[in-house]
């Protein structure tokens, strides 16, 4: 009855993982990835924003509310900055495709062996229960 074990899952997840890599979607966010790191802009503001967090970590430790206000102001203008910058924009839409496409990949491996189970367990798919929780539930109502 057993045909793979988890290597040969593993091996395969590998094979996935590569054609993944090597989709449009990935691509894409390689490129835009690429494009972050030569825009001066980007960096610049990156770098300021990093230098801000740091100084409203050391205001907040001494609780200099005011400043720490403005401090935070100051990085959410910042990144507001950065999110007008299309390059930016391109990279975040490029993150979103990724990740959508790991979902599903996630989702269609889930609900197969879901449905694989409830089928092979004689249960019903569109209750989906399986077959060994209907045959019980029978006999355990109290």
């Amino acid at each position: 009855m057993v045909k793979y074990t988890k290597d040969d899952i593993v091996a395969r997840a590998k094979e996935l993982a590569q054609m993944i890599a090597e989709t449009e979607e990935v691509a894409f966010f390689k490129s835009a990835e690429a494009q972050i790191h030569d825009n001066e802009k980007v960096s610049a503001t990156i770098t300021n924003i990093k230098g801000l967090q740091k100084q409203a970590v050391n205001l907040q430790h001494f609780g200099k509310k005011e400043a720490l206000k403005k401090t935070e102001d100051k990085i959410e203008s910042l990144q507001n900055e950065l999110d007008e910058i299309p390059v930016v924009q391109e990279f975040k839409q490029s993150q979103i495709e990724v990740n959508e496409l790991l979902q599903i990949v996630a989702s269609v491996i889930s609900n197969t062996v879901t449905d694989e189970i409830i089928t092979s367990t004689g249960g019903d798919l569109l209750s989906g229960e399986t077959g060994a929780k209907v045959n019980k539930s029978s006999c355990s109502h109290h």
